[in-house]
């Protein structure tokens, strides 16, 4: 005797689209976590630069820096090195994100019955979390160097939360760019001109020295406004001139971060299921 399938029976034995979200953002998380597992030197390279930065520019350079009203520079600096932790979640995922397409995983991934949306979040949520890591291994170092949170655990935590925002909006410019370029020499090589677009903000030196029509660039950089927000927050020495952005810092960076996010997500989406098409 023939066995019938209800209908109705056969759809719910399929996951619905949450669950499948929530299950392929899982294993895509775990996927690139694991990498990291099996790569360290990947984290030590993360750290490897921002504590470099605040041996370079915190005792070579920063004897002869001078924060506009006082302070000290340590900890005019500090925050803006927990800003380029933020910025450059850009790089890896980009150079990935071309990697992946260049060895055909994207193609791969794109025909298996998976969320695509899923997938992308799921690697950027574990970029997140190793950053977190990264966050909170320079903030000892910041401490060990002199560096304070001067406004308490709460604004502290807030000012966190922000920087790990900003990071994981750069993670979605970075997917989306290394989508378009599709090779990883190509992203390796555009990994590059986020080097200039740190170096025009307020996260080294204050932009009050800088000419009329950079100080206008690097005061409306969204690095700057990250960094600014944080110096606010932590309590830190700030010299955050009259652009509107300085002023508003911690808007300005939510207001940011919301405009890239909703252009740069959906189109990264986007890209990742149609590449190739």
């Amino acid at each position: 005797m023939a066995t019938v399938v209800s209908p109705v029976a056969s759809t719910a034995s399929r996951p619905s689209a949450g669950g499948r979200l929530l299950s392929d953002t899982g294993t895509s998380m775990l996927r690139v976590l694991l990498n990291y597992r099996h790569s360290p030197g990947l984290l030590a390279a993360s750290l490897g630069v921002p504590v470099i930065m605040v041996v370079v520019f915190g005792y070579v350079f920063g004897s002869a820096m001078q924060v506009p009203g006082g302070g000290d520079y340590r900890e005019f600096l500090m925050p803006g090195l927990f800003a380029m932790v933020a910025t450059n979640g850009i790089m890896p995922t980009m150079v990935g994100a071309a990697r992946d397409v260049g060895r055909g995983v994207t193609d791969r991934l794109r025909s298996m019955p998976v969320s695509r949306t899923g997938l992308l979040l799921g690697q950027n949520l574990a970029d997140l979390l190793v950053s977190l890591v990264v966050l909170a291994l320079l903030a000892l170092v910041g401490l060990a160097a002199g560096w304070r949170a001067r406004h308490g655990v709460g604004d502290a935590l807030e000012a966190f939360a922000l920087l790990l925002l900003f990071r994981f909006v750069m993670t979605w410019v970075g997917t989306l760019l290394g989508l378009a370029v599709g090779k990883e020499e190509a992203a390796a090589q555009l990994s590059v001109v986020v080097f200039p677009l740190a170096m025009v903000t307020n996260a080294y030196v204050p932009t009050g020295g800088m000419p009329g029509w950079l100080r206008v660039i690097a005061d409306w950089n969204p690095i700057s406004s990250v960094v600014e927000a944080s110096r606010e927050l932590f309590g830190n020495p700030a010299a955050p001139g009259t652009a509107w952005p300085m002023q508003h810092a911690v808007l300005a960076t939510l207001l940011w971060s919301a405009v890239l996010l909703v252009l740069c997500g959906p189109l990264a989406v986007r890209k990742f299921a149609t590449h190739g098409r």
